[in-house]
């Protein structure tokens, strides 16, 4: 049986349900962007492969945890599942793809710029990223498992050295969404008010992880209880897509190459 961690919101806790919605919104709004051979770099357990699976020629899906590899070749069979540690792609060839896919990756990956670099050497010319990660500005907390989040403006820059085209957007959230965003604010500011000398800013991320997944399941099932059905009822389609990054809780870019 699968161990969920807050990290891998599941589709199968209910208190999970709003972030895996919100995940799941990114695969949603990507469909008209998606076309020939892709590739998607950090498939997870696969939330958004029936999505995309119709809209490509081919696909491929890597993720770095063998097991859930195992686990989506069996759902998926005669789907091409790989596992691989990322960057650089060793083993896929300079302008191989139409379209790449990466949501909620970018933000675990050390060198974030050779990532960048490598996505944008595997797409065929006119080829298109489209990648999705946190926007820093609506953060509640330190996530532990991340090796930085991102400003709008930040990532614009940092794609726009190595891309030929930057289009910024982000996954918003209706007054439903932005009701629930507010509690949880509320409720994480309560649990750090314990945290007086800001130890989730000074101590290293490996310390930080297990009392970070404690607090979070906890948080989330306390908002699940307080919230009760609206937690349920949150869908894909209460996170809009919107023109202006600033005003997404995640950012969601397509990057161009020409």
């Amino acid at each position: 049986m699968a161990t969920y961690t807050t990290e891998i919101a599941s589709d199968k806790l209910i208190s999970d349900n709003p972030i895996h919605q919100r995940l799941l919104k990114a695969y949603i709004a990507a469909k008209p962007w998606v076309s020939g051979k892709l590739l998607e770099v950090g498939c997870g357990e696969g939330r958004g492969v029936e999505e995309l699976l119709p809209l490509a020629e081919s696909y491929i899906g890597l993720d770095k945890i063998g097991e859930v590899i195992q686990m989506l070749q069996a759902k998926f069979p005669g789907v091409d599942f790989r596992q691989a540690v990322i960057p650089p792609f060793q083993d896929f060839q300079s302008a191989t793809f139409d379209t790449i896919v990466s949501f909620q990756v970018i933000e675990h990956i050390p060198n974030d710029r050779l990532f960048l670099q490598e996505i944008y050497r595997m797409l065929k010319p006119g080829g298109k990223a489209i990648i999705s990660t946190p926007n820093i500005t609506h953060t509640l907390s330190r996530n532990p498992w991340h090796e930085r989040e991102y400003t709008p403006q930040q990532l614009i820059d940092l794609a726009g050295e190595i891309f030929d085209r930057v289009e910024a957007k982000g996954i918003g959230g209706n007054d439903k969404v932005w009701a629930y965003h507010e509690a949880n604010r509320q409720s994480v500011q309560r649990i750090m008010r314990f945290d007086i000398f800001d130890l989730q800013h000074k101590l290293p991320a490996s310390l930080l992880r297990m009392p970070y997944e404690i607090l979070n399941r906890l948080n989330r099932n306390k908002l699940h209880k307080q919230q009760g059905k609206s937690v349920v009822e949150i869908s894909h389609a209460d996170y809009p897509l919107v023109e202006d990054p600033a005003k997404g809780l995640d950012l969601f870019y397509i990057l161009w190459k020409k």
